[in-house]
């Protein structure tokens, strides 16, 4: 007879006292227990991995988003560098263009005051050299009168011309 099943062998009061406790663990309901605690840790364990997919998908729906958003900002960025140097170009263009305008304003008035001054130059001239004409007209006549005798008639009519000019 083997070992295990002399009661007079401390193996089979070993073997006895397993199977005791192996019954009474079935018995108080322990495998269920335990196959509940392990269903609802793996139900815990679950959830925790499809919250974490949930959020994986969240997170690459985000990511999405922010690069849409990205492609977006850049496109705005680029469209808004292009129109800047649109404005720069028209406004290079518009402040060449006054700057022609006022070359050419200021141009024809210098000329405007160019001719002026000619003008006035040639007036003055011409004023000088009528006075000095007259100077000479007047030296040359009195140098003429000096030398020939005065007439009385000639000299009653000038005295008359001067009371009736007033």
């Amino acid at each position: 007879m083997p070992a295990f099943l002399n009661l007079a062998e401390a193996e089979a009061w070993v073997a006895v006292g397993l199977i005791a406790f192996l019954a009474i663990v079935v018995y108080v309901g322990a495998p269920k227990k335990i196959a509940a605690v392990l269903d609802a840790k793996s139900a815990q364990i679950q959830t925790d991995l499809d919250e974490a997919a949930r959020l994986r998908a969240e997170a690459e729906a985000m990511l999405a988003e922010i690069r849409i958003q990205r492609e977006d900002a850049e496109k705005q960025a680029a469209a808004m560098i292009a129109a800047a140097e649109a404005d720069a170009v028209r406004m290079a263009h518009d402040a060449q263009v006054k700057l022609d305008e006022q070359i050419t304003r200021r141009t024809a008035l210098a000329e405007r005051k160019i001719a002026s001054a000619e003008a006035q130059a040639a007036a003055d001239v011409k004023a000088a050299a009528a006075d000095l004409a007259a100077l000479a007209a007047e030296r040359m006549l009195v140098s003429r009168l000096a030398g020939a005798k005065a007439d009385p008639a000639i000299d009653a009519a000038i005295a008359q011309l001067a009371g009736r000019l007033q």
